[in-house]
């Protein structure tokens, strides 16, 4: 069913899908840099909420701001401005859903915003899935080298031409270099699935040994084989991965 969001004007186009037999648990899947909540049957976040919702866990997904079907215009898209869009459905579900947990799944950019949000919302959020999630790119903007843009680091220009069809904001980057992002996604103390591929070329794994360095209680998997986008074989084992972990009932 829609479950669109209200932040600071902006509607955020999102879908809540309901388990058959839920157990309590409500999934909160976030969608990659350029990416949306999946609108094919072969998209990541669509099959991962598949399985959720075939163990019991209600899923909603949606669309960051500049994405998919919400509003606002990808150019004024920040890490930071994700981190809100992600607390505002955190407060949505929430208020209209009222679920005994909460757990978060992220893919890249999805991922760091999942990280930073459970920092910032300990307390609200049971277990956190964390798959490919680009940590690193705060070094890209530091170094000056983001998705084969090249630039200045200490002078960004206000745009820059990432497509034909997209121009990247320059306060993106300018605010990427200043993420705290393993200080903050530390503050979560709950359980962390980790899954990486060792064949990833847009994100280094080393993202997420990093998070596996702070977590207190997290998993690490690294893919052999697999890309960032966690697909071809290796999709199967990533799907039955988070599956099994939000399902683990030593872990509740």
């Amino acid at each position: 069913m829609e479950f669109n969001v209200q932040r600071d004007g902006l509607t955020l186009a999102g879908i809540y899908e309901p388990a058959d037999q839920p157990t309590g648990t409500i999934a909160i899947l976030m969608h990659g840099f350029t990416d949306d909540r999946g609108y094919t049957s072969s998209a990541l976040l669509v099959q991962l909420a598949a399985r959720l919702r075939a163990i019991g866990v209600g899923t909603v997904r949606f669309d960051f701001n500049g994405h998919g079907h919400s509003d606002g215009h990808f150019v004024d898209m920040t890490v930071l401005n994700e981190i809100a869009d992600a607390q505002a459905v955190l407060t949505a579900v929430q208020t209209r859903l009222h679920p005994q947990r909460i757990d978060l799944l992220g893919h890249s950019q999805g991922g760091v915003v999942a990280s930073m949000l459970a920092g910032y919302a300990a307390d609200a959020i049971h277990k956190l899935v964390l798959l490919a999630p680009a940590a690193t790119l705060k070094d890209d903007a530091i170094a000056g080298h983001t998705r084969g843009l090249v630039y200045d680091p200490h002078h960004i220009p206000a745009t820059l031409l990432l497509s034909d069809t997209l121009t990247l904001g320059g306060f993106y980057l300018r605010t990427a270099q200043l993420l705290p992002i393993y200080e903050t996604a530390q503050a979560f103390t709950g359980p962390v699935c980790l899954i990486h591929g060792d064949a990833d070329q847009i994100v280094d794994p080393i993202a997420s040994k990093r998070y596996h360095d702070v977590y207190q209680d997290s998993t690490y998997h690294l893919l052999p084989g697999a890309s960032h986008g966690l697909d071809g074989q290796a999709r199967t084992t990533v799907l039955d991965l988070a599956t099994a972990f939000v399902q683990d009932s030593r872990q509740n």
